[in-house]
């Protein structure tokens, strides 16, 4: 799959298969891309917390507050992204520039672990609606969550949807 096939196939999963283990060789080529994320001056400031089994089933409940993200209970794979500090470089950057490096390059994680699962023929869904309490209890992490990252195979009628998105030229400005 080239990068336009994977943008073109990627979408987030809501209906997942629980009966479809998620192979150790495609959970493990998933984090070696995640290690190769670009990141301020390379601090990596984030840490990927990985739950399967009981683990994964109570860090979904934790997800699922006021009806939210019902669907993460079937997800066989939560990943947990938590902050880390910076990197000295990338903390002084961010205070003088007043710029998140943090946020940035958590998101840039997250773009490198959900084109790498759909490439691997996986389905994921970046939530941002958690208890961070409850999954840093369950994780044992001292620092704050930032996303759970739902990984597994999508059930047979998750169909590709038509994406909605900006037309180009609204997305888009040439300057010469």
């Amino acid at each position: 799959m080239n990068f336009l096939e994977i943008a073109e196939n990627r979408q987030s999963c809501r209906n997942y298969d629980p009966a479809r283990a998620v192979e150790p060789e495609k959970l493990e080529a998933i984090l070696n891309v995640a290690r190769l994320s670009p990141s301020a001056c390379n601090g990596q400031p984030y840490h990927i917390t990985v739950c399967e089994g009981d683990a994964a089933k109570r860090v979904a409940k934790a997800t699922q507050s006021m009806g939210m993200n019902r669907f993460s209970s079937d997800a066989p794979v939560m990943l947990v992204i938590s902050e880390e500090n910076y990197v000295k470089t990338a903390a002084f950057g961010s205070k003088i520039k007043g710029n998140d490096y943090r946020s940035i390059d958590i998101g840039i994680l997250s773009a490198y672990i959900t084109a790498e699962a759909t490439a691997q023929g996986l389905s994921t869904c970046i939530l941002g609606w958690f208890n961070d309490k409850d999954i840093r209890e369950i994780c044992g992490l001292s620092a704050p969550v930032r996303l759970v990252i739902t990984l597994g195979y999508a059930d047979q009628k998750d169909t590709l949807r038509v994406k909605k998105r900006k037309k180009k030229d609204e997305l888009v400005t040439y300057i010469k």
